[in-house]
């Protein structure tokens, strides 16, 4: 007796089951479109939407539940990428059943199972259109309260416009001042020459003191020659 189990057989163990489940889930998000019997598209559509609703999360945690799933990087990048931005707007129904007619041989149903392309029109919430309507109130603006908001505008330009005149009359003020400072340094070079000059009589006199004690001992080395001559004989 198969009380409370809600999900299908569909074959005989667990794993063979989960293999054929993967299987067709990858098959549908490659192709968006696949022929299969009835009661194995009504357990995939389970899987599907399930793999949508974690696509549309985008996290990264979603992401690796989803490689849990399904294996196959490439189907879960298609999955996270191009998929998941056409059901935005839509919260459920991402897949559609379509029967086709009995199989010859077993008489098993057989359907269409496809992912949903139309797409839905985004229906604003009543809070939505009451945010939009509240916008255009606040952003109209009177002409007075414009001329208001321009009025300080004038007078800030002005205050500049006055300031930058009082700035270029003290400059010109203190050129003139610079000038008459610069005069007395052209008036205190000379000084600096006979400051100059001085370091030059000084040189002179050492050199004349070195000449005159160099002659002194030569005059004195030549009146020592004859007196060892003397000493001689």
């Amino acid at each position: 007796m198969r009380h409370r189990k809600k999900s299908r057989r569909l074959v005989g163990s667990w794993e063979h089951r989960k293999a054929l489940l993967r299987n067709l889930l990858v098959a549908l998000f490659i192709n968006e479109r696949i022929q299969t019997t009835e009661a194995k598209a009504k357990e995939l559509r389970r899987l599907a939407d399930k793999m949508i609703t974690l696509a549309k999360r985008g996290d990264l945690a979603a992401r690796r539940q989803a490689l849990s799933i399904l294996p196959n990087k490439a189907v879960v990048r298609k999955l996270f990428g191009e998929i998941k931005d056409r059901y935005a707007y839509r919260q459920s129904g991402f897949t559609r059943i379509v029967r086709i007619g009995p199989r010859r041989g077993d008489a098993a149903m057989m359907v269409i199972i496809e992912l949903v392309t139309d797409k839905l029109e985004h229906k604003p919430s009543k809070k939505e259109v009451i945010k939009t309507e509240e916008k255009p109130v606040a952003t109209e603006k009177t002409e007075e309260t414009a001329k208001e908001e321009a009025a300080p505008k004038v007078e800030e330009q002005e205050e500049i416009s006055a300031a930058e005149q009082t700035a270029e009359k003290s400059e010109e003020e203190t050129q003139p001042e610079a000038k008459t400072e610069e005069k007395p340094e052209a008036e205190e070079k000379p000084e600096e020459k006979e400051v100059s000059e001085e370091p030059q009589a000084s040189q002179e006199v050492a050199e004349e003191a070195t000449q005159e004690k160099t002659e002194e001992k030569a005059e004195a080395s030549q009146e020592e020659k004859p007196s060892l001559e003397e000493k001689k004989e």
